[in-house]
């Protein structure tokens, strides 16, 4: 069998070390809610819904909100965890879940494909509803089968129920475990966009890629004494309609010295040059030529959607943030806000201002006329427990969002002139 399997794709080593993951021991389960996650909530009611003994389930919930269960290990297919009983040693404690086939799998990667922003909401540790819907990503009553190594014979028992719970936490803060449970690791799914955007973008170019027919001289003329009767030269070629894609740079073998290029850093500056270039042809006019160097930073990160989701992508918002002089979770915040609105945005993340009477003023008896709840002002902010507001010094209102009474907030849905508008998207999710 070759290198890479039967089935060609990812190399078999990356296919074993980016099937199985072990995530560190989550912190015990609180709330009246198993996870804060629509997609979490979903994994918890699946085996909720077919549980025989809810007292078992009640049991679990105690269990795992009393911290007993260790470190989850996630491979396609199964979630194991050892959990803490009544006996000094603990249990193995396992949940399993059909992976989805090659046919099903296809449908997910080109909704995906399809979609760019349901890799950036993924980013954003968002699952959107229509990915999932896909291939039915999430599991049905009945798709989970619980097993567990103590002598309880419950389905499930109160070892299994505290593992699902955590379970349901873990797919909070990593959507991707999700997704490694139906059959496919981060890195191989990741890999596969990126080969179906290159497929398409390079189908859809092709027709414009022709150069054009041009006159030609031959060489002895060319170089002739008398140029005089030379024809004059042609016209520079048309500009593309868009900038061009750079190849895949495939992993090389190490440079002496041990230097080994990255591939994905290769091709974000070949793609951020090719970018800059064509604006610069077409327009005059480079859209990075006045930028701060943190503007720049957070430009080149919200550029590719799915950065941040990887190692080496989590490497690239790390060294960004660190030449900035900022955190990672500074930078994925202002990224946030720059795919909101560019720079305008970042302004309105970083800048707070006291705007003059008039719009800033109407905004709370209109929203009050819509039946929203009373919002507190402060500067060009008007907030909730949850939700909040700030007025852009361009006129437009940008949305936030926090989880309640916690002052974490993050940029989410389209400004909007009417304050009403730029809440609408928020209220809806």
């Amino acid at each position: 069998m070759s290198p890479r399997g039967r089935r060609g794709g990812a190399p078999a080593t990356l296919r074993h070390y980016d099937r199985r993951r072990t995530f560190p021991t989550l912190e015990p389960l609180s709330g009246a809610e198993p996870a804060a996650s629509w997609w979490g909530n979903a994994w918890a009611e699946a085996l909720e819904d077919t549980a025989l003994d809810p007292a078992r389930l009640a049991r679990g919930r105690d269990y795992a909100a009393r911290g007993h269960v260790d470190a989850i290990t996630v491979t396609p297919g199964r979630v194991t965890a050892y959990v803490h009983g009544s006996r000094p040693r603990p249990y193995r404690a396992e949940i399993r879940v059909r992976p989805l086939s090659d046919d099903e799998w296809g449908d997910v990667l080109a909704a995906a494909a399809a979609r760019p922003d349901h890799i950036a909401a993924l980013l954003d540790k968002d699952v959107p509803h229509t990915l999932a819907a896909a291939a039915d990503l999430l599991p049905a009553p009945g798709d989970l089968v619980p097993d567990c190594s103590c002598p309880d014979d419950g389905y499930p028992c109160k070892h299994a129920a505290a593992l699902c719970y955590q379970t349901a936490r873990l797919l909070d803060e990593d959507p991707f475990a999700l997704f490694l449970m139906r059959g496919r690791g981060e890195r191989e799914i990741l890999s596969d966009l990126a080969r179906r955007n290159a497929t398409r973008s390079a189908a859809e170019r092709a027709p414009a890629d022709a150069a054009p027919a041009l006159p030609t001289v031959p060489a002895r003329d060319a170089v002739a004494k008398d140029p005089s009767g030379l024809p004059p030269l042609p016209p520079p070629f048309p500009p593309p309609v868009r900038p061009g894609r750079p190849p895949v740079y495939p992993q090389g073998p190490a440079a002496p010295g041990g230097f080994t290029p990255d591939p994905l850093a290769l091709d974000q500056l070949a793609t951020e040059a090719a970018a800059r270039a064509h604006a610069l042809l077409t327009t005059g006019d480079d859209p990075a030529g006045d930028l701060t160097p943190w503007q720049d930073a957070v430009r080149l990160a919200a550029a590719h959607p799915g950065s941040g989701l990887t190692a080496s992508t989590r490497a690239l918002y790390r060294d960004l943030a660190a030449a900035a002089d900022r955190t990672p979770t500074e930078l994925a915040r202002a990224v946030a806000a720059w795919r909101q609105g560019g720079r305008a945005a970042l302004a309105v993340l970083e800048e707070p201002w006291d705007p003059p009477a008039g719009a800033f003023d109407r905004a709370r008896p209109a929203l009050a006329a819509a039946g929203l709840p009373s919002f507190r002002p402060w500067r060009n902010h008007l907030s909730t427990d949850a939700v909040q507001l700030r007025f852009g010094r361009d006129g437009l209102w940008y949305g936030y969002e926090s989880d309640r009474d916690r002052e974490d907030w993050w940029p989410r849905g389209t400004p909007d002139a009417d304050p009403v508008g730029a809440l609408s998207t928020l209220l809806e999710r």
